[in-house]
């Protein structure tokens, strides 16, 4: 557990606030359903000790701390690693082209350490264990799940490790790395990726075989897209001649935008309703997010539209 008490660049004290009633329950069928929101399956065999949490009425009293009662004259339940409510893992893409942002206030990767350090928050709030991953051509992190505060803010650390300037320009390769992250969850779990979605475009459809690849294996999968709506959606810069570079491969070109921005545009669309109705058609959750509007906006509206869903 870190000890380092530096105030944290992706904790928003304001916004985990507005967080409090808020709730980012599973819809679907997942392993881990206990305390709390849900029922856990799991019963009989060794589970680590994680923390410990005030008695509330109807809990089984063989699981309340004698000890601690004797020291406090409180009585104070045992929590362990499987009596959480599911397990949630956030999958953020750190490939260079998450590094843009143009004139938003934020780059899309800052947008996204935002997004999941306040999933973090509220997945831990509720007595889930939030895990991370990360990874641009293969996953290069890894933090398993737990449900400690304590433990949150070790994720908060490792985002601001990953948001840090970049050496060298990485490409992405979502769609291996999404199939390796199916094979690798072992039990059931809610997977939220943060990407762009900037693939090969030969890749798409292994992508979109990946995402299928995550609900065969019973996990319930959402999808935040985020992109710098003004230039990344809709191509808007200044008519004049600009030279464009790849920020991943370091290809150039050269145009003037006005050439470019209706077949541009029309290209966008045409992909992002086709992820959007194929991810429909697998029961994943397809968020498509602009980095200048405020995260904080953009999640508090998802999640109170998923709960006026479920």
């Amino acid at each position: 557990m870190s000890t380092d008490t530096k105030p944290l660049k992706y904790l928003d004290p304001a916004f985990v606030s507005q967080l409090s009633n808020m709730e980012l329950r599973a819809r679907l069928i997942v392993e881990g359903f206990i305390t709390g929101l849900h029922k856990s399956p799991y019963h009989g065999f060794s589970v680590e000790f994680a923390e410990h949490r005030p008695y509330n009425p109807g809990d089984e009293l063989r699981h309340v701390d004698w000890k601690v009662y004797g020291k406090t004259d409180r009585h104070y339940v045992k929590q362990y690693e499987e009596e959480t409510n599911l397990r949630h893992y956030v999958v953020l893409d750190t490939s260079t082209s998450m590094r843009y942002k143009h004139t938003a206030a934020l780059s899309k990767l800052e947008y996204g350490a935002y997004l999941a350090s306040a999933l973090h928050f509220m997945m831990a709030r509720q007595r889930d264990a939030t895990g991370l991953i990360a990874f641009d051509e293969s996953i290069h992190t890894l933090r398993p799940p737990k449900s400690t505060q304590g433990y949150v803010r070790d994720l908060l650390v490792t985002l601001e490790r990953l948001s840090a300037p970049a050496k060298e320009a990485v490409r992405t390769s979502a769609a291996s790395v999404l199939d390796e992250v199916a094979e690798r969850i072992g039990r059931r779990s809610m997977v939220v990726i943060i990407t762009d979605l900037f693939e090969n475009i030969g890749e798409h459809d292994r992508l979109l075989n990946a995402l299928r690849h995550l609900r065969y294996r019973g996990h319930e999968v959402l999808v935040f897209h985020l992109l710098e709506s003004e230039t990344e959606r809709n191509f808007r810069f200044p008519n004049v001649p600009m030279q464009f570079v790849d920020m991943e491969t370091g290809e150039e070109l050269s145009l003037q935008p006005s050439q470019l921005q209706a077949n541009y545009a029309e290209a966008v669309t045409a992909f992002t309703t086709r992820f959007r109705e194929k991810c429909r058609e697998r029961n994943i959750d397809f968020i498509e997010l602009d980095t200048a509007e405020p995260y904080s906006t953009a999640l508090l509206a998802y999640l109170n539209k998923r709960y006026r869903l479920a």
